[in-house]
């Protein structure tokens, strides 16, 4: 009896050791996942910063207006005049999805019959 534990304690210890080995692995490729997507990331945040530069560059104010009186003729563009605005007030917004439209008349809520 004493061999048969002693054999099934040293294969415990062998499976155990197998089971640590494997897990040592996969733990140092999700590592190597991590990392490698963080370097990813960190690339992709560095190209939205320079597209965001580049865009606030090519938006300049300045830029635009020359740019608009070189193609006037071709777009017919025209300047913005204060008149061409209205007040909010004069603006019908949409009313927000299910929501029921306001009726001025009363509704009757108490059914024929009832106080």
């Amino acid at each position: 009896m004493k061999a048969f534990l002693s054999v099934l304690a040293a294969v415990s210890v062998i499976a155990l050791a197998f089971w640590a080995y494997r897990e040592n692995y996969a733990t140092q490729a999700a590592l190597d996942d991590v990392q490698r997507l963080e370097s990813r990331i960190a690339e992709t945040r560095e190209a939205l910063s320079v597209l965001n530069a580049e865009w606030a560059y090519l938006n300049r104010p300045d830029r635009l207006g020359d740019l608009a009186e070189m193609n006037f003729d071709r777009l017919a563009l025209l300047p913005i005049l204060p008149d061409q605005f209205s007040a909010v007030d004069q603006v019908s917004f949409p009313a927000p999805p299910g929501l029921l439209p306001m009726s001025s008349d009363p509704i009757d809520v108490v059914g024929p019959g009832e106080p």
